[in-house]
């Protein structure tokens, strides 16, 4: 009995009606021979009650299940399956609650939907998670009706189930098909194949005009009585390294996702299409000191462990210390490396207190420094000013878009490769700037 009372709801119509009989029994006192009239409709009314519950609560008429992924995918919509079996013998209303995770903060979600009887169907809604973490659902509630429509039987299933939210994977398969075909580049640049002068040896050809007369063969010249050169291909396995930067910059929000997991996006893709290109990947993050180190190699598990690296990652709120990451730098990387560096400059004083570690880091490696668009700026240029004070706000962001293109132009002066880019385009223009280093065999 405690079961059934703790699980039936009544309807809007059951009070609906029940509003109707009380002005009824008011007329009845007005009119004498509408009292047994209205006695009778009430006991036929509280008969159709007490069979509505019957049958809600004769048999576990419902059966319901939460598909969930094993991970999901931050910053994607990742689809939530739920499946349902109606064993009743009549069609029935459903409405479902879904106890979604606290991050979300949504206490109206439901589904509406109907069930013919002893049929089945499966139904899939999407959520955008925006933080990583452990996401916990609570129960999935279904509230049954019968064609009566009186009475409300709740069912719960699933309690408790929860799924970790790493960096987007959703996009490894996107961007990996985007960047292995020729819809990528938009720059004019094509694919070519470079002679360069790393220790990957080709083969030995003859020499002709334009040939670097450094690389002859001497002693294939000498037997073949003509002259021959060496020729090297660029080297394969070189290292990538994704730096980023998890200072108190980078925690700014854009369409509900921080720069850092911008760049943790960025990070997982690229380092993925570094691996198919048969370079190497890395990554590492820094702010008062570097952390979160994993070592550019090219070994199978190297996906999982950069996935788990950047799973954990978050800011620490703290002044970013790029001449410590200059020292562990020059300490720990050996190699000539590509590093792709995620940071934000919001003014030129602030780049120019760390422009000199920046260029101390561009000598002995191929630094692209990536930094971001602040695009509520954008909007706020491209609304009509009506006022004075919105006149002076159009000019504040102006400035500081102006800035923005300076610190550009500050950092190509100094010799060191950089990217403006929106937050939202920050994956695919860092692969474009990833095959156009390549192409150019600039490393």
């Amino acid at each position: 009995m405690k079961r059934i009372v703790k699980h039936t709801y009544l309807e809007s119509r059951f009070f609906t009606i029940l509003i109707g009989f009380v002005f009824l029994f008011i007329m009845a006192y007005q009119i004498p021979g509408w009292l047994p009239i209205s006695i009778f409709l009430l006991t036929v009314f509280g008969l159709l009650v007490l069979t509505d519950t019957l049958l809600l609560f004769k048999q576990n008429g419902l059966q319901a299940n939460r598909v969930l992924p094993k991970k999901l995918s931050n910053g994607d919509n990742n689809p939530i399956l739920i499946t349902l079996h109606n064993a009743y013998n009549f069609n029935v209303k459903l409405k479902l609650i879904d106890e979604l995770p606290v991050q979300y903060q949504k206490r109206d979600f439901q589904i509406l939907t109907a069930l013919n009887k002893l049929s089945d169907k499966k139904i899939t809604y999407t959520l955008r998670p925006l933080q990583r973490g452990e996401y916990h659902f609570g129960y999935l509630n279904v509230y049954v009706t019968s064609p009566i429509g009186l009475v409300t039987r709740r069912f719960q299933f699933g309690h408790n189930a929860m799924v970790p939210n790493y960096p987007s994977f959703l996009q490894l398969k996107k961007y990996m098909l985007i960047a292995f075909s020729n819809k990528l580049f938009e720059f004019g640049l094509k694919k070519i194949r470079s002679i360069g002068h790393t220790m990957e040896f080709e083969q030995i050809k003859d020499y002709v005009p334009g040939d670097d007369i450094r690389t002859i063969n001497w002693k294939a010249t000498a037997k073949r009585n003509q002259m021959m050169v060496n020729q090297f291909q660029d080297e394969r396995s070189q290292p990538i390294y994704s730096v980023i930067d998890k200072g108190r910059v980078m925690k700014m929000p854009f369409k509900g996702l921080s720069l850092l997991d911008y760049a943790i996006n960025a990070t997982l893709v690229i380092s993925n299409i570094a691996l198919k290109k048969q370079d190497k990947a890395g990554m590492f993050a820094f702010s008062k000191q570097v952390s979160n180190k994993v070592s550019a190699e090219r070994r199978p598990s190297q996906m999982n462990q950069i996935m788990e690296t950047l799973y954990n990652l978050d800011t620490d709120f703290a002044e970013s210390d790029f001449s410590r990451l200059y020292i562990d730098m020059k300490r720990y990387l050996n190699q000539r490396s590509l590093l792709l560096l995620y940071t934000n400059f919001e003014t030129l004083d602030a780049l120019h207190r760390q422009l000199p570690y920046l260029k101390a880091m561009a000598k002995n490696h191929v630094l692209v420094v990536i930094f971001f668009e602040n695009t509520e700026l954008h909007k706020l240029t491209q609304k009509t000013a009506k006022n004075t004070y919105e006149i002076f706000e159009k000019t504040i962001a102006e400035k500081f878009i102006f800035e923005k293109k300076q610190i550009v132009n500050e950092l190509q002066k100094h010799g060191i490769q950089s990217m403006l880019t929106a937050p939202e385009d920050l994956t695919l223009n860092t692969i474009n700037k990833y095959l156009e280093i390549k192409a150019r065999g600039l490393l």
